[in-house]
């Protein structure tokens, strides 16, 4: 592959439009990795060594968003405090399936996770209105809210390409909140569940460093752009790309 003939310079230069790219995604609705982690992996990193070098580059993507529905998240900080437990305990089992477990049967239901997660936020708003009747406190709700952060979590300590819109579809169906309460919360859990998984991944060591520092900054700065693309476009926009990117992560999990 071309990309694995690269002069260090350009291998450094790419990383880092990578980690643009992929920051601008996971500011709009998620779905960075499947960004980086390639670009990675087409310069001859290994595919475990550029998954967690991916997810430790990544992190501050999600700073954008947490800086631009701060409001939106301090409305719900105690929630999200509610949700820390199933975030960490989720997060390093799914850390652990990675490092030590076998990774193909997990890898063939990643597609099928994300397709399921996008066609769930499609139909979001329907299904809201069949649960009207429903309380939202009703108890039902709350421990689908739980147990699902408790699974995405898992799956974001494996992989967590797609998280933001496995977050996203989630909290749709199970909060009474907007568009841009669901990004706020999107944005603040996806931050814990990668920050955990960085942590580990980090003290594991094995990190690509000459691809993480390159995505760090990228990310950062792709983070904010995107973070602004979302504020700016109506709502209905913001649920069309949500799942737009859906389709197109699992059309890719599938083809590869």
């Amino acid at each position: 592959m071309i990309a694995t003939t690269l002069a260090l310079g350009w291998r450094l230069a790419l990383y880092a439009g990578a980690g643009v790219l992929g920051g601008i995604a996971n500011g709009v609705a998620g779905g960075g990795t499947f960004i980086t982690f390639p670009t990675l992996l087409a310069t001859g990193i290994p595919a475990l060594q550029a998954n967690v070098s991916s997810t430790v580059g990544v992190v501050p993507s999600y700073f954008g968003g947490i800086r631009g529905f701060w409001h939106h998240i301090v409305a719900h900080r105690a929630l999200v405090t509610r949700l820390l437990g199933p975030c960490l305990v989720g997060t390093l089992v799914g850390c652990a399936l990675l490092l030590r477990g076998s990774p193909s049967t997990f890898e063939h239901v990643v597609p099928w996770l994300i397709g399921a997660a996008t066609v769930l936020f499609a139909l979001a708003p329907r299904i809201t209105t069949r649960l009207e009747h429903v309380r939202h406190d009703h108890a039902a709700r709350r421990w689908t809210l739980y147990l699902g952060v408790f699974a995405t979590s898992v799956y974001g300590g494996y992989f967590g390409a797609g998280l933001g819109i496995m977050l996203l579809a989630l909290t749709a169906v199970t909060l009474p909140a907007s568009i841009a309460e669901l990004q706020g919360l999107r944005a603040v859990l996806s931050l814990i569940i990668n920050v955990v998984a960085a942590g580990v991944f980090l003290a594991r060591g094995h990190l690509a460093l000459d691809a993480v520092y390159p995505l760090l900054v990228g990310t950062l700065v792709g983070g904010w752009i995107g973070t602004v693309l979302i504020q700016h476009l109506p709502a209905s926009w913001v649920r069309g790309l949500v799942i737009l990117a859906g389709a197109a992560t699992t059309v890719r999990l599938l083809v590869h």
